[in-house]
């Protein structure tokens, strides 16, 4: 059975709907990243290894993969108020925690409880505006929540490197806090309290099982960036994520009410959303890493300089993202994916062609148009999604579609950084023709292998039927 409807917000209401929306998104993206090139500073004041430091990126990101689609489901249950107003509290909690770890394990443990709450912000992020925002309306929301993610990526790092350098690693956190604190009243007041009716009890077991079989391939991939896919924890993991989702496709197919209905993947638009969100997203977020180690291994720049080449890329697609959602309403979802693989696919052989160049304006302009192509293709990836879903499967079906989008943002990144690596150890030359000298040969290739990606891509969003906007 379907929820029960809720009214659209009025104008004025929908305006406040994305005040609170876009900023819960942006501190999430943020908090994913910010404390990377912090990391080598609380090694020292802890004595950690690398390996060890690894844990506060892993830590959130295993969590963060996991809660996405439990979110999704659990909003089909309860209120978007309630599930948002934890969301922030768990979040602050966290914060608040790492702001005072005394030791590494502590901080840790405070990330862990930072990614439970914000694994929820993004997924109902999407579901408040597609059940309280009239579908004429849709993509254009959605095209302002994603210019947030569009902004924390690119200014993440950056943003986490100028404070942590002036003020401390701890006043990330306490920053925070802060935002989560404000955001709470104002989320109370705007959010929906009413909680939908009509939905039955699902498989818990059935999406601890799936959240299992993600967790274990983000953690295994992740792994074999550090120490290769010949370490039992890096090939061990994927063992076991196989099993588990192989499991869980077993168990989905026999129980009554499984986690994730059937029914969603016999619906073809939205098959192939989740398909083109995934590969998009690894293509997308190998790039946001991999420059700013390029200029920083190639071209010699400081870590925080580094970080800055990423801000074109930021500006343009806060810029961009509501004009696309509002053309997206207008000429559907297909024209526009297309274009923006297309955009995708071309920059990133740019970038293969000119990681060599002993200037850093390649390599913005490259992050500049992978990053228009992307947002181009995600804000009516999402949209499709969202208005081929019927009312009791969007909360499940939209988080399944972000848990896809986080996996390839956490998968890409290792993936394509072991090639990376892979290549730097092999001492050869790149394989794209046009690049030249030896300079960056092995980013080159990395880049090369996104173009590449795209290829597929494209084939299984020319399959989507047209949909209108």
């Amino acid at each position: 059975m379907a929820p029960v409807p809720i009214a659209p917000a009025r104008p004025g209401r929908a305006s406040a709907l994305l005040a609170v929306l876009m900023p819960a998104v942006l501190v999430t993206v943020i908090a994913s990243d910010m404390v990377n090139l912090m990391l080598p500073t609380v090694g020292a004041e802890f004595g950690a290894s690398e390996a060890e430091l690894a844990w506060i990126v892993t830590g959130f990101l295993l969590v963060f993969s996991i809660g996405i689609p439990f979110y999704g489901r659990v909003s089909d249950r309860v209120s978007l108020r309630r599930l948002f107003a934890f969301a922030l509290l768990t979040f602050a909690a966290g914060s608040l925690v790492c702001a005072l770890a005394p030791d590494l394990l502590v901080l840790v443990a405070g990330r862990i409880v930072m990614g439970v709450g914000a694994a929820a912000l993004p997924v109902l992020s999407i579901i408040a505006i597609t059940r309280l925002l009239p579908e004429s309306k849709r993509a254009t929301g959605i095209g302002v929540v994603s210019a947030a993610t569009g902004i924390g990526a690119a200014a993440g790092p950056a943003l986490g490197g100028g404070i942590g350098q002036f003020l401390g690693w701890r006043a990330l956190f306490w920053l925070m806090l802060v935002v989560a604190v404000v955001l709470l009243p104002v989320a109370w007041r705007v959010l929906p309290g009413e909680s939908p009716e009509g939905a039955h009890r699902f498989d818990l077991l059935g999406g601890i099982l799936l959240g299992l079989g993600a967790g274990l391939v983000l953690f295994g991939v992740t792994q074999a960036q550090v120490a290769g896919f010949a370490a039992p924890s890096s090939w061990g993991s994927l063992v076991v994520a196989v099993a588990a989702i192989a499991l869980f496709g077993w168990r989905t197919a026999r129980v009554a009410r499984p986690f994730v209905p059937p029914a969603l993947f016999a619906n073809r638009v939205y098959r192939a959303a989740v398909v083109v969100a995934l590969l998009a997203m690894i293509v997308n977020l190998g790039g946001l890493v991999l420059v700013p180690l390029l200029v920083v291994d190639v071209n010699g720049l400081e870590p925080g300089a580094g970080a800055l080449v990423m801000i074109p890329a930021g500006v343009a697609v806060a810029a961009l993202s509501p004009l696309i959602g509002r053309i997206t309403d207008r000429i559907g979802t297909r024209p526009l994916v297309l274009a923006g693989l297309a955009v995708m696919g071309l920059f990133a052989l740019f970038l293969s062609s000119f990681t060599g160049s002993t200037s850093v304006l390649p390599a913005g302009a490259g992050m500049l148009g992978l990053s228009i192509g992307f947002i181009v293709v995600i804000t009516p990836i999402i949209s499709a999604a969202a208005n081929a879903l019927p009312p009791d499967q969007v909360g499940v079906g939209l988080g399944i579609l972000q848990g896809a989008q986080f996996l390839g943002a956490g998968t890409g990144p290792a993936l394509f950084g072991v090639l990376v690596t892979a290549r730097l150890h092999s001492g050869s030359g790149a394989i794209n023709p046009v690049h030249t000298g030896h300079e960056g040969a092995a980013y080159s290739d990395a880049f090369l292998a996104m173009a590449v990606l795209v290829v597929p891509t494209v084939i299984v969003a020319v399959r989507m039927r047209r949909t209108a906007g």
